[in-house]
């Protein structure tokens, strides 16, 4: 076994993980070694344990109980700490592991609200520890070349963003049956699924958000939206419930070997079902939001994110002062975890247009390559963990590009709850 291969540990054996760990398990093998698991879920590591000998032919690893944290990381000697918990508990394994010597790669939103991202961010100014934020988006090769477009002048100086994302009527409502539809865990959308449009925008033209204002509110989804529509017979849960046999909202972990094994088979230990009723209580997150935001370079965002959808995939235009951009692309529904992971972020159509102010349209053409997000997600994960190439554009992300993407988002939490503009200098000091 060679010494220089990185030791690793993964906090959250949930939807998200298997994406890293798989990677490590399989194509990773020479650089990186992983030696453990954690989470409040037992049942749940044993799942993904079998995962690693099963389909990646992997030994299995260690498991640990969250609350044995500690204990993990003196026994195991992890050189970095992979995060892909619940959102709202990301803070406590970033920080706590740069508190004892590793480097971390966390899922993104990187946490989800002001006081947990300045916990962060004074931690890591205090140890000294790296840490990377997975923004897959970033390495999407149609992603990657509007960079490219706009860093070479073809548009010249940005001066506003129009950005529209629709989540459709299966990936969108997939975040109000589970953790999600709590803004308690996840933020609510504007924080757990914006950070990655913002990030974008940040990562495009080179600035940062300076302030904030929103617009936003539950309107489709939850019980009492139901009942005005007229929906009369209402359920908890999907799976064994006869009420929810022809709900095209319904998710069946039953059906699906992989989710009954990840979720359903675990339910006894913790309680979490996964299969919540998109029309039931306790929904605390909006499915509609409209977002301004000022950058520091004087650039203007006018963002919408809706939840309910027909189609899924988003409408950018980039304008400046040379021209515009303009890109559309549609994306290839999936449910978290109930599939193929190259199909997250998967390309089922794309245009990039560039306007010139004076002179012809003309179209872009972007080689996609094998995998998610168009082939950005192999690029990201040799970025993790192989051996990273030059990148003139700078896709890496740390605590910084983090911190910059969800605080546009818990500003216009916050605007939306205050109904004022928010100045991103009062949530966190950098």
């Amino acid at each position: 076994m060679s010494t220089k291969r990185k030791r690793y540990v993964l906090v959250g054996t949930g939807g998200r993980a298997e994406f890293f760990y798989g990677a490590i398990a399989a194509r990773f093998r020479e650089n990186s070694e992983l030696v453990a698991f954690c989470d409040i879920n037992q049942t749940r590591m044993n799942y993904a344990n079998k995962l690693l000998r099963d389909k990646y032919s992997h030994p299995e690893i260690a498991t640990y109980t969250a609350d044995r944290f500690d204990d993990m990381i003196a026994a195991e000697k992890p050189d970095i700490v992979i995060v892909t918990s619940v959102d709202r508990t990301h803070h406590r394994y970033i920080i706590r592991a740069m508190e004892l010597g590793c480097d971390v790669i966390t899922e993104k939103p990187m946490t989800v609200d002001a006081e947990k991202c300045q916990a962060i961010l004074d931690a890591a100014k205090e140890t000294g520890r790296n840490i990377r934020v997975t923004f897959n988006y970033r390495y999407a090769p149609h992603h990657t070349k509007l960079r490219e477009l706009i860093m070479n002048d073809t548009i010249g100086k940005v001066t506003s963003v129009h950005f529209e994302w629709l989540l459709n009527t299966r990936h969108g409502a997939d975040y109000f049956r589970r953790w999600h539809r709590d803004k308690r865990n996840s933020g609510g959308l504007l924080v757990h699924k914006s950070t990655h449009h913002f990030d974008l925008v940040n990562f495009w033209i080179g600035s940062q958000p300076e302030s904030v204002f929103a617009f936003g509110d539950l309107m489709f989804y939850g019980r009492e939206n139901a009942e005005e529509r007229g929906v009369t017979q209402f359920y908890n849960r999907a799976t064994g419930n006869p009420l929810a046999k022809e709900d095209p909202f319904a998710l069946h972990l039953d059906d699906n070997a992989h989710l009954k094994a990840m979720y359903l088979d675990a339910e006894p230990e913790d309680g979490y079902q996964r299969d919540q009723s998109v029309f039931g209580d306790g929904i605390n997150i909006e499915d509609t939001m409209g977002v301004l935001v000022k950058y520091r370079n004087k650039a203007i965002l006018t963002y919408s994110l809706v939840a309910y959808q027909p189609w899924e995939g988003y409408r950018i235009a980039i304008n400046g002062t040379k021209g515009r951009i303009e890109m559309t692309t549609v994306e290839q529904s999936y449910v978290n975890s109930g599939g193929d992971k190259k199909l997250e972020g998967a390309l089922k159509g794309k245009s990039l247009q560039v306007l010139p102010m004076f002179g012809a349209p003309y179209e872009v053409q972007v080689e996609e390559k094998e995998g998610g997000h168009g082939g950005g997600d192999p690029v990201l994960l040799n970025d993790l963990f192989g051996e990273p190439e030059p990148d003139p554009f700078e896709r890496a992300a740390d605590h910084i590009d983090g911190a910059r993407s969800i605080l546009t988002g818990i500003a216009a939490n916050r605007a939306i709850a205050t109904g004022l503009p928010v100045h991103i200098d009062s949530l966190v000091r950098f």
